[in-house]
């Protein structure tokens, strides 16, 4: 794989060329297959990418490719400038191919950005560190690819986070389009910090945060995997993509890693951040479809931490609900396990028969009321403390009964 970057104004614009035997059909970490649509994608930068008219570090410009190249990368990457060697074997590493050229000094930076989607997750951080910028990524269309999501309203979702009345710094991208299938999105899940990381260095970043909780970090992942996974390749800071932005200067820092949905729902609704925050994709300015999936998941989470029934038109026999009809195991269900048991009237809604599946009561589910206190033990240094208290104050730390049914998670 060779990758270039040029500088054209404020857009950053990115091009990839296979190497022989690298096929358009590739491998994202979480083992998703995707097939490639096209071989160029542009970021636009609100901002200059470096302070004084400096150039940007080569490391962030190879780490941001590498968000995007990654799944179709097979043996080796050639980068259009020399990187250190940190980043280098890290790439080795974590992926086992060859990078270069090496040959520049290793960077960093002392303050924490937040990678901010506007949903409750990135708004409940966002809660927490009201200190932090926060770096809102916006799909806007390719010039030779056709949108088939039409739907997606990332022009609503962005106005929303530019309302926080934060410091909000808008990042605009086409890299999604470089899917052909399953749809247009994100390569990797990393790339939704591509413009972040391009931006590192004026910004002087030491670390981006982001949204994940104890589900995404610890359980598995949602669809994906339904286990316990203190190595998740993606968010652990042992992992390999940990282990690569560490060595960029930017570790990824998760302060939601240790509690659940619930509780980051808990804390985004009760800030000042309610009236921004939005899950659906497919809303307009007047509030959320009402009818995807994603808004009945979300639905009843919210219904559960407001100790009330649910809203929704959704019946069990639409198709978004199909997946709660059947038995477990269900992605994310330890949410389904907390609303099926906190949610009054459970029984006349789609999530009637999860209900009866899982059996699952307010005392099996006190669990995902604290958190796991591993998840703050690999917070860098710089930032542990003050979300350490904040665990402590708000939710309270697990107990080894309760650390035991993370730990234990997928084996009963």
């Amino acid at each position: 794989m060779r990758v270039t970057w040029t500088a054209d104004g404020d857009v950053w614009r990115l091009r990839l060329r296979l190497d022989p035997g690298e096929g358009v059909v590739g491998t994202v970490t979480d083992g998703q297959e995707v097939e490639l649509a096209t071989d160029t994608c542009h970021v636009r930068l609100p901002r200059p990418a470096a302070p004084d008219g400096a150039p940007v570090h080569p490391d962030l410009l190879a780490l941001a490719a590498w968000t995007v190249v990654a799944p179709w990368t097979t043996r080796a990457v050639l980068f259009d400038r020399p990187i250190s060697a940190e980043l280098a074997a890290a790439l080795h590493d974590g992926w086992g191919v060859e990078a270069g050229p090496v040959g520049g000094d290793p960077r960093s930076g002392t303050r924490l950005a937040i990678s901010y989607s506007g949903g409750a997750d990135s708004a409940a951080v966002a809660a927490m560190l009201p200190d932090a910028p926060l770096l809102h990524f916006r799909r806007v269309s390719h010039p030779r690819v056709p949108n088939r999501w039409t739907h997606y309203r990332s022009d609503v979702l962005a106005g929303l986070a530019a309302k926080t009345g934060r410091d909000v710094t808008p990042v605009e991208s086409d890299l999604e389009f470089l899917l052909r299938r399953p749809r247009p999105g994100y390569p990797e899940h990393h790339a939704v910090m591509a413009g972040a990381v391009l931006l590192a260095d004026a910004m002087d970043l030491g670390g981006l945060a982001l949204g994940y909780e104890i589900g995404s970090r610890w359980l598995g992942g949602g669809r994906y995997v339904h286990r316990y996974t203190p190595d998740n390749p993606m968010w652990s800071p042992h992992g390999r993509w940990g282990r690569l932005f560490a060595a960029a200067g930017l570790p990824l820092v998760l302060p939601a890693g240790g509690i659940s949905e619930a509780m980051t729902m808990r804390v985004a609704l009760g800030s000042e951040l309610r009236d921004q925050v939005r899950w659906c994709l497919r809303g307009d300015g007047a509030g959320p479809c009402g009818r995807c999936g994603k808004c009945l998941y979300k639905e009843l989470i919210q219904a559960a931490v407001e100790r009330r029934p649910m809203r929704t038109a959704i019946t069990a026999d639409r198709p978004v609900a199909r997946k709660w009809q059947q038995p477990p195991p269900y992605g994310g269900q330890e949410m389904i396990e907390y609303g099926c048991a906190h949610v009054p009237g459970i029984e006349d809604t789609p999530f009637a028969s999860a209900a009866k599946y899982l059996q699952a009561t307010r005392e099996s589910t006190r669990w995902l009321e604290r958190c796991y206190p591993p998840a703050v033990e690999e917070i860098p240094g710089p930032w542990r403390a003050g979300i350490e208290k904040i665990m402590a104050d708000e939710f309270g730390f697990m107990g080894p009964e309760d650390v035991e049914r993370v730990e234990s998670w997928g084996r009963r």
